[in-house]
């Protein structure tokens, strides 16, 4: 499989990263807006997404900006916001058809471009504030995401064990703010704070699809040559394990407890044993024939669900497992004996060369949608490690079971969280 080169063409307010493949038929525009983590702004990010796809100035209201849209050809307009290690990261998407496949040739690649930047630059404003009705009801909709997070009892877990498990640190903080700031949110607080956004943030643009680079960079030239004034970057903050392991044990009304353990592996995304950290994870609860799989909910029938996965960015680890309340101790006792097994080397060369091609597998695959392609390199942006994907994929490669044990040394648990029933309490 040929995978397409990346070009990067540096301007002054923005980097533009550019993909061309005439593998699709549709090209993929992403502009990602990169920023500290921060307590005090992280609600004010969280929310902005919401309001930006509400209109624009010359798109008066959401209705206007589907209109344009379908007008160019079904074009498709996401704008999310992410955490990435100790980065918040906002994204506007659009894919839209390329034009080379259309009878009458309209420009959509250009149109697109155009109403991204339209979408980011020229909001719908009203006396130097998002309209505080759009901003009113866009609070609600955000309310709403955060108490589906809490009724979903294993992201719930998830970011409990994080809060625990980070506390004092920036990745502790919630990728969807907090309720209590939206009490004072309103439209001249959050338009202030998204001029602050305009000026600070470091911007790349990704363009992937049969588009050249003479096209990509007049199309994105407003974006290029945004003023900024970027803030400090903050190098990635690993904390080693204490060696004093958290318990912490919540008690709700929940019939399936969530038995979730967070692990330090200081291991980062540019780290040379980043490669043996994804077989490590393939190998202990990455895949269906990973250890944890196979003995915690296979073997011993104790998990409705038991995997891993680690975060590139912030050097840890997790795992997930959803058992019955009774079952905790043994459960436990399971996991902790997986984790020792790998210390301890009881995994064989052929299983190691089985995930590798599997781990190999997955990324072809994710890289061959689109968008996956585009997250794969953004991964090297925040990362700060620039290789070719073929290049990370022999990396893979060439990891040995000596370079995966040396790995498993590196895992420290450092918190155990326990969400469980009332019971006897």
């Amino acid at each position: 499989m040929k995978i397409a080169d990346e070009q990067i063409i540096t301007g002054k307010g923005a980097t533009l990263h550019l993909i061309p493949t005439k593998k699709y038929k549709t090209i993929s525009i992403a502009v990602k807006l990169q920023a500290p983590l921060e307590r005090e702004t992280i609600t004010a990010r969280a929310l902005l997404p919401y309001v930006l796809q509400q209109g624009t100035a010359n798109l008066p209201d959401a209705r206007a900006l589907r209109i344009k849209l379908d007008d160019l050809y079904g074009a498709i307009l996401s704008i999310t916001g992410t955490k990435k290690g100790e980065k918040h990261i906002i994204t506007l998407r659009l894919d839209v058809a390329n034009e080379n496949y259309l009878s009458d040739r309209t420009p959509l690649f250009e149109k697109a471009a155009d109403l991204l930047r339209e979408i980011l630059f020229e909001p719908k404003v009203e006396n130097d504030a998002f309209t505080q009705s759009i901003v009113s009801r866009e609070i609600q909709t955000l309310r709403q995401k955060m108490t589906a997070l809490k009724d979903d009892k294993m992201s719930y877990a998830n970011m409990r064990l994080i809060d625990e498990m980070c506390k004092g640190e920036l990745y502790s903080l919630h990728v969807h703010g907090y309720e209590e700031d939206l009490e004072a949110m309103d439209g001249r607080k959050l338009f202030d704070y998204y001029k602050q956004l305009l000026k600070q943030d470091k911007m790349d643009i990704y363009i992937l699809g049969d588009v050249d680079k003479e096209h990509a960079e007049k199309a994105v030239r407003p974006f290029m040559e945004r003023d900024t004034a970027p803030a400090e970057e903050r190098a990635a903050a690993v904390h080693p394990a204490t060696g004093d392991i958290k318990e912490v044990v919540e008690r709700q009304d929940v019939q399936q407890a969530k038995l979730h353990l967070g692990y330090r592996t200081n291991i980062l995304y540019d780290d040379p044993d980043y490669a043996a950290l994804q077989v490590f994870n393939g190998l202990f609860g990455g895949f269906p024939s990973s250890k944890l799989f196979r003995n915690v909910r296979e073997k011993h029938s104790l998990a409705y669900y038991a995997a891993s996965r680690f975060e590139s960015h912030k050097g840890l680890l997790f795992v997930f497992s959803g058992i019955d309340p009774k079952d905790y101790e043994k459960a436990r006792e399971i996991i902790d004996a997986q984790l020792a097994a790998m210390q301890a080397g009881e995994f064989e060369g052929s299983e190691v060369e089985e995930v590798k091609d599997l781990i190999v597998s997955q990324i072809l695959e994710t890289i061959d949608n689109p968008a996956g392609h585009i997250e794969t390199l953004y991964q090297q942006v925040v990362g700060h490690r620039n290789i070719p994907i073929e290049k990370m994929l022999e990396a893979i490669k060439q990891v040995t079971k000596e370079d995966v044990l040396q790995v498993a040394e590196k895992v420290q648990l450092d918190t155990v969280y326990l969400l469980t029933n009332k019971g006897d309490e």
